[in-house]
């Protein structure tokens, strides 16, 4: 397949690009937030050539070929086990009123919703993202160092620590059948890479670095939604649309993820 392949042929570059990622050349002064940047520049290049070649042009062929009403519903029902993860650290960070209604927006999408629509947000019960990177910030954990993973993109120490949490805690990872797993995965990275195509397009055209836009786009939301649970003045939150702050599902060019 034109897309397998297109793969292997990457698998030479991404070698190159992890072993020389600490030699990369850092422009200006470094940012105390970002001691790894020759490093982080490196896997992001990486992963922006991965998502070039292979995930952007199967989003937009996904895009081209579903009809939106069914691109809507597969988004929702990802959205929806989402909540579910939202739901448990709104109660693990103290927002009990938060995870009353989260859990109510579950089971009212669940139910009257079959999993593929979103009655809730038509009757004012939005979906809050709260991972569980976040609850650690809301208990006190710093955020560490900036850091780009490959194939997931932006993340912190932090924030990595919680995308494992997160991970072994979401639905999909405890599907017995594992082509059906799989192919849960897959359907999730497509169908939310589809839904960045024009933010990503955006940040090609007004992002003069557009490492430096992904990464303050990042650590300003992840500290907006921190400040949020704590009952602080949020800081403005200028980033794109993302990928419903679901930390293990964005792809490797995502523009921001928690």
């Amino acid at each position: 397949m034109t897309t397998a392949s297109s793969y292997f042929r990457l698998a030479p570059a991404a070698l190159a690009a992890l072993t020389l990622a600490g030699c990369a050349t850092v422009p200006g002064e470094p940012d105390p937030r970002d001691p790894l940047e020759g490093m982080n520049r490196s896997i992001y290049q990486f992963n922006d050539t991965l998502d070039r070649a292979v995930l952007k042009p199967v989003a937009q062929a996904y895009q081209t070929v579903t009809p939106t009403p069914v691109r809507d519903c597969i988004g929702n029902f990802f959205g929806n086990l989402r909540d579910v993860l939202y739901t448990a650290n709104s109660f693990l960070q103290g927002q009990v009123p938060d995870g009353i209604n989260m859990a109510g927006r579950v089971l009212l999408n669940t139910t009257l919703g079959f999993g593929c629509f979103d009655p809730a947000s038509k009757v004012g019960v939005p979906s809050i993202p709260r991972d569980f990177g976040s609850t650690l910030g809301v208990w006190g954990m710093g955020p560490g160092p900036y850091l780009v993973l490959p194939f997931f993109g932006p993340s912190t120490v932090r924030d990595g620590a919680g995308r494992l949490v997160d991970t072994y805690a979401s639905p999909l990872t405890h599907v017995e059948n594992v082509r059906v797993r799989n192919s849960l995965y897959g359907v999730r990275v497509v169908s939310d890479r589809e839904r960045l195509l024009e933010a990503g397009d955006l940040v090609d055209d007004i992002a003069l670095d557009p490492y430096l836009f992904v990464r303050d786009a990042y650590l300003q939301r992840r500290q907006a939604i921190i400040n949020q649970s704590l009952g602080q003045d949020a800081a403005p939150d200028y980033s794109l649309p993302d990928y419903g702050d679901d930390p293990e599902a964005a792809p490797a060019a995502a523009p921001i993820a928690p």
